[in-house]
């Protein structure tokens, strides 16, 4: 039984680029630090701003991250996406370290787009990288590899964070923004360059019907961005709606969401690359994708079991949609970056990036304002509905045709 698992953890990581690995190492530092948009609505809150004048940041953030996605894939297709990374990274911890000296609502509000536009710039690009640096046998195993390293620095983050959170906000903010720093000189450091010209080099690209077309001329891939803003809309009330409840309801402190959200990332860890290993071969994205989300709607349902002790709610909640999110998202890169080429691939990913970037926006502004004007109570019972909604997109897609 050891000796198979053993085999089962070894293939899982196999035959998995250098590049890819090294890119990782980046994430995983870059990550580490990552705790100033988990922590946003507390932080907001613990300067004496309502719960909606929270959401609403993150919402800005969202807003920036649509600015910023939408930059980064023309700039990774135009420019190439080793120095967008780059700078995306280096310019991204400069402007974090910006925004933890804001005290003004004003000024956190634009202070927030402009961090967000910058570091968000580097996600489409990531995500070129890592498309470009693997094969399209192994590219569902890269992008969970990468995964794997941005949700251990996450869980190291959201421990960081909540240790930090309860002794002086502002430290989030020059964590993350060192970090961001320090990863971007990595990135020069262990990754060599790749050229444009490289870069858009058509190798062993697997498209749909051989077509060179734009995203926003793919109607499948158009259809299947409305149902993920749907999904991602629900997702992000961990990060916004979830922490408060935790904290005015269940009366959790910070440094337990922290320490769950730090449980969540090593979870992921340890079994999505053999989730995906396991489910990549049976080539049924979208059913999965549906399966997620039908899970991701029954921990939103469980919020309301209020009769259950506030831990045991928190902690099944998170555990649920984690294993939602393991069996889902990895799916969703691999389903987009098979539709493109690679000269369209940053363009692909933009739109992507932008799709959760508007979820963050209504999911953020949406959910709190929701809460505060009719409870949490109903809020919950709504964001179901939708994981429900979604779940049904993803299915019927399964059956439309190019």
């Amino acid at each position: 039984m050891i000796a198979k698992t053993a085999d089962l953890y070894r293939n899982a990581f196999s035959g998995l680029t250098k590049r890819v690995w090294l890119l990782s190492v980046v994430m995983l530092i870059n990550r580490s630090g990552s705790m100033v948009v988990a922590f946003m609505t507390l932080y907001c809150n613990n300067l004496g701003y309502t719960m909606k004048q929270g959401g609403f940041v993150v919402a800005i953030y969202g807003i920036g991250s649509i600015v910023g996605a939408f930059l980064g894939g023309r700039i990774s297709d135009k420019f190439g996406f080793y120095y967008t990374q780059f700078s995306a990274l280096f310019f991204g911890g400069l402007s974090l370290l910006l925004l933890g000296q804001m005290r003004s609502y004003e000024a956190i509000c634009i202070t927030t787009f402009f961090a967000s536009m910058i570091n968000e710039s580097f996600r489409p690009a990531n995500s070129s990288a890592i498309a470009f640096y693997s094969s399209p046998e192994n590219r569902t195993q890269s992008f969970s590899l990468v995964r794997l390293s941005i949700n251990l620095g996450f869980a190291i983050g959201a421990a960081l964070g909540g240790f930090l959170a309860v002794r002086n906000y502002h430290l989030l903010f020059w964590v993350d923004g060192c970090t961001n720093i320090a990863a971007s000189f990595l990135l020069l450091l262990i990754l060599p360059k790749v050229s444009k010209a490289e870069q858009q080099k058509p190798v062993g690209d697997s498209t749909i019907n051989g077509l060179d077309r734009k995203p926003y001329q793919d109607r499948i891939f158009l259809y299947f961005l409305g149902f993920q803003i749907i999904f991602a809309a629900c997702f992000f009330q961990i990060f916004t709606t979830i922490p408060l409840y935790f904290k005015k309801v269940l009366l959790l402190p910070e440094s337990t969401y922290g320490g769950i959200m730090a449980a969540t990332g090593i979870i992921i860890v340890l079994f999505e690359m053999i989730l995906v290993y396991t489910l990549e071969k049976k080539k049924i994205h979208l059913l999965l994708m549906t399966f997620g989300s039908v899970l991701m709607a029954v921990s939103y349902l469980i919020l309301n079991l209020t009769v259950l002790n506030s831990l045991i709610i928190a902690i099944a909640s998170m555990l649920i949609i984690t294993f939602a999110e393991m069996i889902s998202m990895p799916f969703m890169n691999s389903f987009y970056t098979v539709r493109a080429t690679a000269k369209t691939r940053g363009q692909y990913a933009g739109l992507y990036t932008m799709s959760w970037s508007i979820a963050q926006v209504l999911g953020s502004f949406g959910g709190s304002s929701f809460a505060e004007n009719y409870g949490f109570f109903n809020l919950w019972f709504f964001i179901t509905f939708l994981s429900m909604l979604a779940a049904g997109g993803y299915y019927w897609l399964r059956f439309q045709k190019d």
